[in-house]
């Protein structure tokens, strides 16, 4: 794909929400079920993942672990996004890697103590290109890709964020 042909598919998507922005308001879902074990079944739409406990915390290492799957959502929309803006800026990427990596302190997660935080106290992505771009393209690719990536702006800027308990399971 090139810029004409991402802009041509992407404009009808803009003019629509510019002239109706509820329409932009999606809602996203994710669903799973408790499996076997500690575990639980995840519907991705696109295959069934088993995701489990990590061996830090006495997983088998079977099944996903949930922070690697947020690490690999954060490579995935990076990936996506980079590749995106590329496309519209006309950068041509020969090729290009993404590797994040996050740093959890498992006493948190396991109730050891009340002062080691549960979840990631940092979280790094890089980015490998082989490209021709100059540095201020590649300035502008990076700061693009951070603007317009879902996952990264959604660590970075944390949601509202909520448990509800519905009715039992019929």
């Amino acid at each position: 794909m090139n810029a004409e042909e991402l802009r041509s598919i992407q404009a009808p998507l803009k003019e629509r929400y510019r002239g109706e922005p509820d329409a932009a308001l999606i809602t996203l879902r994710a669903q799973g079920r408790l499996g076997e074990g500690v575990s639980c079944k995840i519907e991705t739409g696109k295959a069934l993942v088993n995701a489990g406990l990590h061996p830090a915390t006495g997983g088998s290492g079977h099944s996903a672990c949930s922070g690697d799957m947020l690490l690999e959502a954060l490579v995935a929309c990076a990936g996506v996004t980079l590749n995106a803006v590329a496309t519209a800026l006309g950068i041509e990427l020969r090729d290009a890697s993404l590797q994040a990596e996050g740093d959890l302190d498992f006493r948190g997660t396991l109730g050891l103590s009340k002062d080691v935080p549960v979840g990631f106290q940092s979280i790094r992505l890089q980015v490998t290109l082989d490209t021709d771009a100059s540095e201020e393209q590649l300035a502008t690719l990076l700061r693009l890709t951070e603007r317009y990536c879902v996952v990264f702006q959604t660590l970075a800027h944390p949601p509202a964020l909520a448990v509800v308990r519905k009715s039992a399971i019929a």
